[in-house]
């Protein structure tokens, strides 16, 4: 098993003004991109019940995955999630604007 990390991008909506749209965004450790959808999916749930109950939304768990906040109002896209590979933008070795 070879662990990489993953982002996955959810697209969201206003439930009350479906033209606003955004990106909810999760990232962590995982061994496929179906296990990182499915890691994304269990940390909103956990993240999405504590807030339901009034509770402190859990963060990062050891695995490197959480959700840091909620968007009230706005329905995930589960269905239209993708994952793929993070690249991180700062790092030298997918900058294209550096100079040797």
């Amino acid at each position: 098993m070879h662990l990489r990390i993953y982002e996955v991008d959810v697209p969201i909506h206003d439930t009350t003004d479906p033209d606003r749209r955004g990106l909810h965004v999760f990232t962590g450790v995982a061994d496929s991109p179906a296990a990182a959808l499915r890691r994304a999916h269990e940390v909103y749930d956990a993240a999405l019940a504590a807030h339901t109950a009034g509770l402190e939304i859990p963060g990062k768990q050891p695995d490197s995955w959480g959700a840091c906040g909620l968007r009230p109002g706005w329905q995930m896209e589960w269905p239209a999630a993708k994952a793929d590979l993070w690249l991180n933008p700062v790092s030298w070795t997918t900058r294209s604007d550096f100079a040797l």
